[in-house]
């Protein structure tokens, strides 16, 4: 038989996605190897292939039973959970392998469990909240101490007893820490695990607290910004868009956790030693480099350093032509993944240097419009990376990133610069560029990327940018931006646990980037998840204190609580943002100050028009002023407002779903089920 990794293989249904993740999660903060198909199953892995080998080779199976796995009859988990009973028949009995864990009121004697499962131990984790000590009791079996690890149960007496009575008290611990602490007393057999919610710490969400010694996952790594060595600064652009290619290369390896670009890139020109910046980051290596260019070639010198021992696993100088900048990518990330023991699968050059170019000139095009589309700081500065793009699509025709990046750079420029006729054009022309970027590449994630923006906030054609988001997703689940962008669209379609885990994967990617976690409040908003939803925007508001978006969001989820003073404050202290005003409208409105409501409202007239349609309708209908909002949604569904992307769960239109109007104008968007 195949001698067992040290992994964890963690099984799921799809809809336990969320709590599967925090699972996932506190045992990786730990340093256990965790097998946790939404961030390890990478585009053009052979995916049933893939889950037998891990489970044949796992050292522990964890099966996640809830009520809604009871009600899948059918999904692939069910095969998983086969195979590893299957699996156990082949292991001797005092060797610990099953290890059920159960995240609601499920009875340990439910039918539709395997039977295998049933004779060995369970245990709870209330929505996936994951204490210390059952941490430290998957640690002590993986190191081979099995001195107080029962992997039978003698007798029903060993079991955590599941009568209704205790189920609802289960249940009610959620919503009191005093009840919580009441079931304590009563349910003895899952003290260790119950008290885990008064150990939760992080704020920012349910996480365990953070092991004494730093133990990031396995494979992980950091790409820092390359130094410019060229002696111009005006260069620079070229050594970051350098990096960034590169980190975008080794985020192809399926078996790499590559932290994503904003978050490495908050260092650059700062004088931060290695091991703040992998805590900061939670990995255990990092890249750094130079890059030196001068007329035709370029010179990189790069080193891989463990973040861990401090000590350095590699390093190499290349000299180049620029032309041979895409096998120099493959050859980097082929080296680091090497040194990191990471084997590939398939041919990976395949994958890092799809939609690229050999074309020097076109190249230089297409970082200089990267780099312009990142840094602007106003609307009016997205039409420089478009002519960028522009140049570098007219020298290689066939450069299908260019082709996206356009794409994404018009988009954006419709809905935030361009006005009148400008806003259907830039639409179109992003369709185009995306669809064109598809063809000429139809692996390439960032291709499907664009097109789901333009279909979902230009032609309003949601089914097809759900499939669009879904191809991305599964080209490239390691880029933060998709998991944002996907999972932000996941929530407003009302697939809530598949938003709210893609967005918590994009935190643990970008931690330090402030769209991650605005990302993550959006779709704990749409969820009615306000209380987290509000602590998400206060971490993206720490993050960057001028990000005014953040604190209308924000002050809406404390509205959504019923907390008006703290949404008045929140919102008050960016109040020359429409989003802030829009909150500041239904705000006042409940507190009885009217007059303010109306002038909230007035403002956001003034300054945008029609341009906000969508958005009148919402305060008009917290108003109760139904004619009106419906009046409003009119000419939104009239003028294609983006807005209309989040009707179908909008907490504003609750007054309204029961209207024959607002209910056709539903129907006519043609939501995906």
């Amino acid at each position: 038989m195949t001698e067992p990794s040290r992994a964890v293989f963690l099984s799921y249904a799809s809809q336990d996605a969320e709590a599967a993740q925090k699972i996932c999660e506190a045992l990786r903060a730990a340093g256990i190897e965790v097998w946790f198909d939404q961030s390890e199953l990478r585009g053009g892995d052979a995916w049933d292939t893939s889950i037998r080998k891990q489970i044949k080779t796992c050292a522990l199976f964890l099966p996640v039973i809830s009520h809604t796995a009871h009600d899948r009859v059918e999904g692939y988990f069910r095969l998983e959970w086969k195979l590893a009973v299957d699996r156990s028949h082949l292991i001797v009995a005092d060797q610990a392998f099953l290890l059920p864990v159960v995240i609601d009121d499920t009875r340990d004697d439910d039918e539709r469990v395997p039977e295998r499962f049933r004779e060995v131990q369970w245990t709870r984790l209330p929505g996936g909240v994951t204490p210390a000590g059952f941490v430290e009791r998957i640690r002590r079996l993986l190191s081979g101490d099995l001195s107080q690890e029962p992997t039978r149960t003698a007798s029903t007496a060993a079991r955590v007893p599941a009568a209704p009575s205790i189920r609802k008290a289960v249940l009610a611990s959620w919503r009191s820490k005093a009840a919580l602490l009441a079931t304590i007393a009563m349910v003895v057999a899952a003290l260790g695990y119950l008290v885990a919610n008064r150990l939760v710490l992080s704020k920012r969400g349910a996480e365990v607290a953070p092991a004494t010694a730093f133990a990031p996952p396995p494979h992980s790594l950091a790409v820092l910004p390359f130094v410019n060595l060229s002696g111009d600064k005006e260069q620079e652009y070229f050594s970051d868009g350098l990096t960034e290619e590169l980190l975008n290369s080794l985020a192809q390896i399926s078996e790499l956790q590559v932290a994503a670009r904003t978050s490495a890139f908050s260092f650059k020109g700062k004088d931060n030693d290695f091991g703040m910046i992998a805590r900061k980051l939670n990995v255990g290596a990092v890249l750094e480099g130079s890059v030196r260019r001068s007329a035709n070639t370029i010179r990189i010198t790069v080193q891989l350093i463990n973040a861990v021992t401090g000590f350095h696993l590699w390093s190499k100088t290349y000299d180049r032509d620029l032309g041979d900048v895409l096998k120099l990518q493959t050859e980097i990330a082929t080296a680091v993944a090497g040194s990191l023991e990471v084997t590939l699968l398939g041919d990976i050059s395949m994958k890092i240097e799809l939609g690229g170019t050999h074309n020097p000139a076109a190249f230089d095009a297409y970082l200089r419009a990267a780099k312009a589309f990142q840094s602007r700081h106003r609307e009016e500065e997205i039409p420089s990376a478009i002519v960028a793009y522009t140049e570098a699509i007219r020298l290689d025709p066939n450069f299908a990133l260019a082709f996206s990046g356009r794409s994404i750079a018009l988009t954006t420029y419709a809905g935030e610069g361009a006005t009148g006729a400008a806003v259907r054009e830039s639409y179109a022309k992003a369709e185009s560029d995306a669809l064109q970027a598809v063809a000429l590449a139809p692996g390439l994630a960032e291709g499907h990327l664009a097109l789901a923006n333009v279909f979902e906030t230009g032609t309003l054609d949601f089914a097809r940018a759900h499939d669009e988001y879904e191809r991305a997703l599964a080209l490239a689940p390691g880029n933060a931006q998709i998991l944002r962008l996907s999972g932000v669209f996941a929530a407003y379609m009302g697939h809530f646990d598949i938003g709210v885990a893609a967005a918590h994967r994009a935190v643990v990617l970008d931690p330090l980037d402030r769209s991650s976690h605005s990302a993550l409040g959006r779709t704990l908003y749409a969820a009615r998840r306000y209380r987290e939803a509000a602590a998400a925007h206060a971490e993206a508001v720490s993050l960057n204190p001028d990000f005014q978006s953040a604190y209308g969001e924000r002050g809406l989820a404390f509205y959504g609580l019923g907390d008006l003073e703290r949404a008045r404050a929140t919102c008050e202290a960016k109040r020359d943002d429409w989003g802030s005003q829009q909150c500041l409208a239904v705000v006042y409105e409940k507190l009885g100050r009217h007059g303010d409501a109306g002038a909230e409202l007035a403002k956001m007239k003034a300054a945008l028009g029609d341009a906000l349609a969508y958005q009148y309708a919402t305060i008009y209908a917290q108003w109760g002023d139904r004619a009106k909002a419906l009046e409003w949604l009119d000419v939104a569904v009239r003028l294609r407002d983006p807005g209309l992307e989040n009707l179908k769960t909008e907490p504003f239109f609750d007054p309204l779903r029961n209207e024959p109007r607002f209910q056709a104008i539903e129907r006519g968007l043609k939501f995906p089920s």
